[in-house]
């Protein structure tokens, strides 16, 4: 069985996108478990599906008040019966902050904090379950709860509702790629929760980076371990990275032995290129050429610049010299792995006339650049926060790689190849950086460098070919 068949195989059943919303609305909703959840992706991904079913939008909407509400009266329940118990139940044994955030919430909004605590995240599962702590009436809580879902489910379903709907119209997508681009946003979402649900669990409170600590201390070559991963001592270690770094290597060893193995193309590159060279619309062209355009050596000098020069004047050598050591650490192994392996291109256009295929150089280059500048905001971000900075990332980095596809100056598995390899060069920055504290980067005149960065993108693009 190929891949397209898999996908249209696993598809869910509209039954099944009902029962989906049901059960994320509710798990979501739900005390303890919701804490953990990303909901909101799950549902928009969802929603998504069954837009593109055409399934009908109310069916969606009333699936996901009922789970809402159910999520929220258990919640109110186990509040209700357990009380003291509550604190004592993982993950709040583990995470007590959360209770107090939520019990200073109730108390200053009263019984409007079950209505407006469905749509403040850090609160959300947790308001329910203080209100039945603090013997809120039954009847108050069910009318808020009710009419807090009726508002709470149209919001979350409508926007992944009309981005499915909206996929079909959209000129020029043929339906023999939307399995591949369907697969491709099931995998880019499943990595990206996978990514988040471990970026919490190895944080100093989350249960991988406690197992890790009781596991080292009971050794002394364990401790002596913990204290070198660590950036000082007295200081957490940032397990997290370390397991990214461990994970990406890996990962980058054993599909480079594939693609050596294979000599030529892989079957699904054969594949995915005679799609894109007979069904590709020709807008995408033109956009994928801007694309590529911004990723180049003339791209990624007009987006950094403004950033740098601004480093540069307040003295932040440590934050300028880690940007730059990524980006040149980067462009040398991927003129390295060039050289090394050097597989032929699909395509080769007179600019690329002396450059080999593997890894993609764009799509390692985008990782690094954007990985690193998402992890920069999301330090000085709240912690609850920090995952929109990584999420932004990831929807410049993709469809900066599938660029190359449409071009057809790469096969998949060199996107897939530098993507691991701008991810071990990510996490390598990132690990020199979290040796030593360092300042805030701010105040930082983000709208200001920011609108310099596109201005001088624009630029590049209007003005220079290829480089």
């Amino acid at each position: 069985m190929n891949l397209v068949d898999l996908l249209q195989q696993l598809t869910p059943s509209p039954a099944m996108l009902l029962l989906l919303t049901a059960l994320i609305a509710m798990v979501e909703s739900l005390a303890l478990v919701g804490l953990l959840v990303p909901g909101v992706v799950l549902i928009t991904a969802v929603a998504s599906m069954a837009g593109h079913q055409e399934l009908a939008v109310a069916a969606m909407i009333a699936a996901a008040f009922i789970g809402a509400v159910i999520g929220d009266g258990l919640s109110f329940w186990l509040g209700h019966t357990q009380r003291e118990r509550v604190t004592g139940m993982w993950p709040l044994s583990r995470y007590p902050e959360w209770i107090a955030q939520g019990a200073r919430f109730f108390h200053r909004h009263g019984a409007l904090s079950v209505f407006f605590g469905r749509f403040v995240g850090p609160v959300r599962p947790v308001i329910p379950m203080i209100a039945g702590m603090m013997h809120m009436p039954p009847r108050r809580f069910t009318l808020a709860n009710l009419a807090s879902a009726a508002l709470w489910a149209p919001a979350y379903v409508l926007p992944g509702y009309l981005l499915g709907r909206t996929w079909q119209r959209l000129p020029g997508v043929p339906e023999a790629l939307e399995p591949w681009l369907v697969g491709l946003g099931a995998v880019v979402v499943a990595l990206a929760l996978i990514f988040s649900w471990l970026r919490h669990q190895t944080h100093h409170d989350g249960l991988i980076y406690r197992a890790m600590i009781d596991l080292l201390r009971r050794h002394p070559r364990g401790r002596r371990l913990w204290r070198a991963l660590g950036r000082a001592r007295g200081r957490e270690a940032p397990l997290g990275t370390w397991l990214l770094l461990l994970t990406s290597l890996t990962a980058l060893s054993a599909w480079t032995l594939v693609v050596l193995h294979h000599g030529g193309p892989l079957p699904m590159d054969q594949r995915l290129d005679g799609l894109m060279d007979e069904l590709a619309p020709p807008w995408l062209a033109t956009f994928a050429d801007t694309l590529a355009r911004l990723g180049d050596l003339y791209g990624v000098i007009a987006l950094v610049l403004p950033w740098g020069l601004w480093w540069l004047l307040r003295g932040r050598l440590d934050a300028f010299a880690h940007l730059v050591g990524g980006l040149v650490g980067i462009a040398a192994l991927n003129t390295l792995s060039k050289a090394l392996i050097g597989r032929v291109r699909p395509d080769t256009p007179l600019h690329l006339a002396d450059s080999f295929s593997y890894p993609s150089a764009h799509t390692s280059t985008a990782v690094v650049l954007y990985g690193l500048a998402a992890a920069f905001i999301a330090r000085e971000l709240p912690l609850a926060r920090r995952f929109w900075a990584y999420w932004g990332a990831i929807a410049i980095i993709v469809p900066m790689a599938l660029s190359r596809l449409v071009l057809g100056v790469h096969w998949l598995s060199d996107l897939i190849g530098g993507t691991l390899l701008g991810l071990v060069v990510c996490t390598l920055v990132q690990l020199a950086w979290q040796r030593r504290a360092h300042r805030t980067l701010r105040p930082t005149p983000w709208l200001t460098l920011g609108a310099a960065s596109l201005a001088l993108a624009a630029a590049r693009v209007a003005w220079l070919g290829p480089a």
